[in-house]
């Protein structure tokens, strides 16, 4: 008769209270015959136990126990190894797999093992702290039980350097008191005294401690075998005391009329990452859709700002993400770099000076954080001719690290990093631009009207234009407007499509024009007074905003909703198209 195969099960069993115990962990300690673990450990399960065979070791005995659970397991136990934390992660996984490799254990024939994942020190202390690791982050264990000293701090050195968070692992025990004291000194090498610092003490259990402290003064405070350290990289802040690191290098803030202060999940786009490798290459990302590729969340401005075709100001109020206190503190006691610059120039060529002031570019405090201001700019809503001197302005603003490309809504689309955005602002109005948000926003699309030769409605467009444009919307929603019935700037196939033809409007409601189901939209009415154009568009926007959902597209809406300002949606039924015998 063959003998039982036996198991091993690699236990995380997380922080140590039972609430964060996933339900494999609390299913494999009770299909266990025997429990081995370090004495704390198997106290902080023992509740979950009931006829399990204990095997209880101390600190420094790892090796011991992964030999014992390999022993077990090979004469039929089922063998349960605990670790707190996650077994994968400093625990006993490692050294459970190095015995089966010494005796040349196969997966297909020996024991059989299973490693059940647990919540590591580094999630639960960062929940108590706030939102430390929203970077790249690495974990460094101080422990040289089993691993060179010399080693330890190579990596310390490593991450310092390359502005990692760094969550820290038995920092200092009895006999090890040195290496915390090595390891602030490498990081104040590469960190500012100010970074903040969380230590967390046995994260939810009994006698949990949290301290919100500065890299200077941590070594100020109680550190032991049952700290972990969180270290900020160069962008983490602490505000209302909460460690905080925000989710990326590049904040981007765009024009608005009512102050929206910049959303964590708007620096996920990939306009936000002009440093990732595919950006610098040139390679577009292939994660979305399919069948119908999305633009990515951006930032959801809330009325109508730009100008007037003639280039009279409509923008009332605007703002730019402001720079961290931290960061403000520090550019106080920083001389103007710039300002000297430009003065010295200025004994040198006066000219010159001159125009290097009228840009205005004052960078910001030189931190980690760079700040991205975005806005879209455009001649006029009719007119796309750009004049000399607006291409001299936009070639400027660039100059220093910045970019502009032309998008196919008939804006230049300007990323300024590190812009002193109300001046930047002035200069584009002064020159006639009109100025657009960036993000979920209605804009008005008009054709060239002919090279404004067939003029009759370009009052309706900009009409619309001044009252829709900047808009915020649950999507994009895209308002194309032709000024005449041959419709070659394509308004049919945009959310709203509106054409001028006879003296009357022809209106046109959810257009796809991406992917391989692209349609135009359903033409939903002939013959609209231009006296009522604006009413009726302005009407199905109010609905869309109020009632969709966010990220829905206008043509999902139509179809989900069924009855948008009173026009009823009618599937969209694809021409059928019948190839002919000879290939023709």
């Amino acid at each position: 008769m063959d003998r039982k195969k036996g198991k091993i099960l690699l236990i995380g069993f997380g922080p140590g209270h039972f609430d964060h115990l996933t339900f494999r962990a609390r299913q494999a300690i009770e299909e266990s015959d025997s429990i081995i673990g370090y004495n704390t450990y198997v106290d902080l399960i023992r509740g979950l136990l009931t006829d399990q065979e204990i095997v209880r070791t101390g600190m420094t005995e790892e090796v011991s126990r992964a030999q014992e659970a390999v022993r077990q397991a090979e004469a039929g136990r089922t063998v349960a190894v605990i670790s707190s934390g996650d077994a994968g992660v400093y625990g006993m996984a490692g050294l459970i797999y190095e015995v089966l490799v010494e005796k040349g254990w196969r997966a297909e024939s020996g024991i059989e093992v299973e490693v059940i994942p647990g919540i590591s020190a580094i999630q639960s202390c960062a929940s108590l702290l706030g939102a430390p690791v929203m970077h790249d982050a690495c974990t460094i264990s101080l422990s040289d039980h089993l691993t060179p000293w010399a080693t330890i701090a190579k990596r310390v050195e490593a991450a310092a350097s390359a502005d990692f968070v760094i969550a820290l692992y038995n920092p200092r025990s009895g006999r090890r008191t040195r290496q915390i004291v090595e390891t602030q000194r490498i990081l104040l090498q590469h960190r500012s005294p100010d970074t903040p610092v969380g230590l967390v003490k046995s994260a939810y259990r009994d006698r949990q401690h949290v301290v919100l402290t500065r890299l200077a003064d941590m070594l100020e405070h109680d550190i032991g075998m049952l700290t972990t350290v969180i270290i900020g990289n160069s962008t983490t802040f602490v505000y209302d005391g909460k460690m905080i690191t925000p989710r990326g290098y590049q904040r981007k803030y765009t024009l608005v009329r009512d102050e929206q202060p910049l959303k964590p999940h708007q620096r996920l786009q990939a306009e936000a990452e002009p440093w990732a490798l595919g950006s610098m290459l040139g390679v577009a990302d292939d994660e979305s859709d399919e069948e119908e590729r999305d633009e990515p969340i951006r930032p959801n401005p809330q009325q109508t700002i730009g100008s007037s075709g003639s280039g009279e100001p409509l923008m009332q109020s605007r703002t730019a993400l402001s720079v961290l206190e931290r960061e403000a503190e520090q550019a106080t006691n920083k001389p103007d770099v710039l300002s000297l610059a430009l003065e010295a120039l200025a004994c040198l060529d006066p000219q010159a000076a001159a125009h290097h002031t009228s840009t205005a570019l004052q960078m910001a405090p030189s931190t980690g954080l760079v700040e991205i201001f975005e806005v879209g700019v455009s001649p006029g809503v009719a007119d796309k001719r750009f004049t000399s001197q607006q291409m001299r302005l936009l070639a400027d603003l660039t100059e220093d690290g910045g970019e502009m490309y032309y998008t196919p809504d008939h804006q230049i689309h300007l990323k300024l990093p590190n812009v002193a955005p109300d001046e930047v602002v002035a200069m584009l109005e002064e020159a006639g631009f009109l100025l657009f948000p960036i993000g979920q926003v209605a804009q008005v699309k008009a054709c060239d009207f002919c090279n404004l030769e067939k003029d009759e409605s370009i009052p309706y467009a900009e009409m619309l234009g001044r009252s829709l444009d900047g808009v915020a919307m649950p999507k994009e929603l895209k308002i194309g407007f032709n000024g005449c019935g041959m419709a070659c700037y394509g308004a049919v196939m945009e959310d709203i499509g509106l054409i001028y033809r006879r003296g009357a409007f022809d209106l046109f409601l959810g257009g796809k024009k991406i992917s391989r189901s692209a349609h135009p939209g359903q033409r939903v009415e002939e013959g609209i007074a231009p006296e009522r154009i604006v009413e009726v568009v302005e009407q199905i926007v109010a609905e869309y905003k109020a009632k969709a959902h966010v990220d829905e597209r206008f043509h999902k809406f139509f179809k989900r909703v069924g009855v948008v300002a009173g026009y009823k949606h009618e599937e969209y039924v694809a021409p059928l198209v019948i190839e002919s015998a000879c290939g023709d």
